[in-house]
């Protein structure tokens, strides 16, 4: 392979101007972040008057110390629902993959903080993003669970889909993925049945407060009347129900008895240690990747620019570089991983869709993974392109990604425009984990390609009608077209919906593939003993 010579001026007025845009939309997230953990923050002291830890708490006190956590879509849902100014971003569960008792698992805690840790829609589809997190990559499932359930506004989005997350936890204990859950508050109702399809599961003394119906809805229906703890306390469950299998005297007590159950498990002696290759740090410095994408966006950049600063020792096997140079592919190893790697400088033309296409069969034929590095304002347009079979190569090419068995991870890290966003894996393709840096766009288009397509339309239909035309209506339709799309287009605006799984720091992509790659590498090489059905209590 070849050591790429980068060709970025990193003292230069340009540089310093792409540093200064991409730290503002980083520090914009990273604000949201912040507003997001204050408002919980502020429910510390009544939490701890009740002897309980805040979530986020709890999460620190189960993660093995000074070990890595990656936070998943924390922004899901941000100023959607009755989330108005942000500080409710996070879909009310606080999400990753992390390390308990040395297991890498997929954890979600309910951030009972906010709002009691209601779930709106978009909680429900994070909630089924990390269970198929967890099914594909044959990760244990670790809950704390404390919610209030549904946030009952939205109850009709939310009810025929949830049975879908309780399927999804049978499904995973027959797939012989064990779940752990430890209940810290109330579970009721639905909310039940999550850490009853749990194979594992923790009452805690007191606090524990599991029943299908609460008391006001037990006597409304029936006229009985029960406390919490006669209904569906810690001791009913562990004594006489048998529901709980293990009691906790708190939420510390719990959160051991979690630990202690996943070292129990046998789930690393049954994988052999990964043979990676000795890995190299990439000559140039990541911090570097700050200053390297154009604050303009119309501006070209040399993709592998970005590749010399993710990949071991800067070592890049570019294939068929001369045949078409607006889509990048080589080959190259991250952290010991042999990977294939996917990049654009421009839009995809028929050559470069064809290029790429093969690219893919030969990392399918040699069990590389694949990255895609998004950047794209879709594919090329035009007579000539459409005379090269435009729409058969970009056909071909969507195939293979979509056909490809091998594991396939996507960082946008500029634009990702159209069908672009397809043939380079965007999240309808099924990346097995997809990621964005903040400066990143995802639309069917540009605001301003769609402003004009609009507004030719439109101008077009006049002339047909014989009305005059009305430059000002135009004006105005191009202009508000052009606002929309933009607007929807960010990534904080993509994040929020989980069209990503989260926005990271560009200089913390290497760090981040590094585990992912861990991750796919494991699943890839884990057997699970599988049955006919989950586990069920007897």
């Amino acid at each position: 392979m070849a050591v790429i010579h980068s060709q970025l001026n990193v003292l230069g007025d340009e540089f310093n101007k792409n540093r200064q845009a991409m730290l503002q939309a980083l520090n914009e997230f990273r604000d949201i972040e912040k507003l997001v953990l204050e408002k919980a923050q502020a429910a510390q002291e009544k939490f701890h008057k009740k002897d309980k830890l805040l979530p986020r708490e709890r999460l620190n006190l189960l993660l093995d110390p000074s070990s890595s956590f990656i936070e998943l879509s924390s922004l899901a849902g941000h100023k959607m629902h009755d989330d108005k100014d942000g500080s409710e971003s996070g879909g009310g569960i606080i999400a990753g993959i992390g390390f308990i008792s040395g297991i890498r698992c997929v954890i979600q805690v309910n951030n009972s903080a906010i709002k009691g840790g209601t779930i709106a829609p978009t909680g429900l589809e994070k909630t089924l993003r990390l269970q198929q997190i967890a099914k594909e990559n044959k990760l244990p499932l670790v809950t704390l669970a404390e919610s209030g359930g549904a946030n009952l506004n939205y109850a009709t989005d939310i009810f025929v889909q949830g049975a879908r997350a309780f399927a999804n936890q049978a499904r995973l204990s027959a797939q012989g993925i064990p779940q752990v859950t430890v209940v810290h508050g109330n579970a009721t109702a639905g909310g039940a049945y999550q850490p009853g399809l749990s194979d594992y599961i923790i009452a805690v003394k007191g606090k524990t407060k599991m029943f299908l119906a609460g008391p006001p809805l037990l006597k409304a229906a029936t006229g009985e009347i029960a406390t919490d703890e006669e209904l569906g306390g810690a001791d009913l469950h562990a004594y006489e129900a048998g529901t709980a299998d293990y009691l906790a005297q708190d939420d510390s007590d719990g959160i051991r008895i979690a630990r202690e159950v996943m070292q129990s498990l046998p789930w690393n002696e049954q994988l052999v240690l990964p043979h990676k290759k000795l890995s190299e740090q990439p000559l140039y410095d990541s911090e570097e990747l700050l200053g390297l994408i154009p604050a303009e966006s119309k501006k070209a950049y040399d993709v592998r620019e970005v590749i010399a600063r993710l990949v071991d020792n800067s070592d890049f096997q570019d294939f068929k570089p001369e045949f078409d140079n607006q889509t990048v592919c080589g080959f190259t190893y991250i952290d010991g991983h042999s990977v294939g790697i996917i990049g654009n400088n421009g839009p995809i033309t028929a050559n470069g869709a064809n290029k790429a296409a093969q690219f893919i069969q030969l990392c399918e034929q040699g069990q590389r993974s694949l990255l895609f590095l998004h950047n794209t304002t879709g594919f090329m347009v035009g007579t000539d392109s459409e005379k090269n079979g435009i729409i058969k190569h970009g056909s071909k090419l969507i195939q293979a990604v979509a056909n490809t068995t091998v594991a396939k991870i996507s960082i946008l890290i500029g634009g990702s425009y159209g069908a672009g966003n397809y043939a380079m894996c965007g999240r309808g393709l099924d990346p097995r984990f997809i990621f964005s840096w903040p400066n990143s766009k995802t639309a069917v288009m540009g605001g301003e390609q769609a402003g004009k397509v609009l507004r030719i339309v439109s101008e077009e239909k006049m002339i047909k009608f014989g009305q005059p035309i009305d430059e000002e209506k135009l004006n105005q339709l191009e202009q508000m077209t052009a606002a929309k799309l933009n607007a929807g287009s960010t990534a904080i605006f993509g994040t929020a919906r989980l069209w990503d799984d989260g926005l990271i720091d560009p200089r913390d992509t290497r760090l981040l593939l590094a585990n992912l790659l861990d991750i796919c590498w494991q699943e890839k090489h884990r057997n699970l003993s599988a049955s006919n059905f989950g586990v069920a209590r007897f």
